[in-house]
């Protein structure tokens, strides 16, 4: 791996972007369940928005005790669902974190399958449940408190600190920042200087963390979905400039979607 981390660009990833194919049906987009809070069901709400919006075939919020909240306040295409995971069809990718992770979304944590990706944000980093026989990738979406409080023992520059903890657990570190650093336990490291500073809003964080989902939903390598989730972000956030609300986003999405497809059918073409 190259001393110094590469940059953040399209040119890294846009190869390794799953598109829909004529022939496809929505369970090859993938199912993504998202484990849904008891108090700030807002952030809930916009991660699973932000993962439909990025092209996940099915997204189901997960809650046992605000589904009827979520069901009246949701857009339609999310589902609600309440009980184990074995009463879902095809899970392929889970997330916990945003708006809380309380004792119910930690026991659901303890019955997911091993095998199925893992992203975690915010209060679910802290505090996810052991799992020695875990195989599945996990990836950790926190910003610089959240990461301190889990990893107090490592110092230096972000970079650093991102690839330690790497590292240590074998997961995917997204550091995020003005400069968000992503290191992988592999050795991959990429910073993005991407963004925009009125990204400083609360619920962005969410949006950031459904986007990284829905792309590891539709099959791209973890490493590869949080680099673009975190650019494609970063993109919106400089589109959309002063005022910005993280719902102000979803929107802006769809065109960063649309010229990433050009620029991938440009570079197979090229190929050919």
């Amino acid at each position: 791996m190259p001393d110094i981390p590469l940059l953040n660009h399209p040119d890294l990833w846009v190869d390794k972007l799953v598109w829909p194919q004529s022939e496809g049906h929505k369970y090859h987009r993938g199912h993504s369940i998202i484990l849904g809070a008891e108090h700030f069901t807002g952030a809930t709400r916009l991660a699973a928005e932000a993962c439909s919006r990025i092209g996940s075939g099915l997204v189901t919020v997960l809650s046992d005790t605000r589904a009827d909240l979520y069901r009246e306040t949701l857009p339609a295409d999310i589902m609600v669902g309440a009980g184990p995971f074995d009463t879902l069809r095809r899970p392929g990718v889970v997330l916990a974190g945003p708006g809380g992770c309380g004792p119910a979304q930690r026991a659901q944590l303890r019955t997911l399958p091993p095998h199925i990706p893992q992203i975690l944000d915010a209060e679910a980093i802290a505090s996810r449940p052991v799992a020695p026989a875990r195989t599945g990738p996990i990836v950790i979406t926190p910003h610089e408190g959240e990461f301190t409080r889990v990893f107090p023992d490592l110092a230096g520059p972000p970079m650093a600190r991102a690839v330690a903890a790497a590292e240590q657990t074998g997961w995917i570190i997204v550091l995020k920042g003005p400069e968000t650093c992503l290191a992988s336990p592999d050795g991959h490291r990429v910073i993005n200087r991407h963004a925009s500073p009125w990204l400083a809003k609360a619920g962005t964080g969410d949006v950031l963390a459904g986007l990284v989902t829905g792309l590891v939903a539709q099959g791209m390598a973890p490493f590869d979905a949080a680099c673009a989730a975190v650019w494609i972000h970063g993109e919106a956030g400089c589109r959309v400039g002063p005022g910005l609300l993280p719902q102000d986003l979803f929107d802006t999405i769809r065109p960063i979607l649309r010229d990433l497809h050009t620029l991938a059918l440009a570079r197979l073409e090229e190929k050919s």
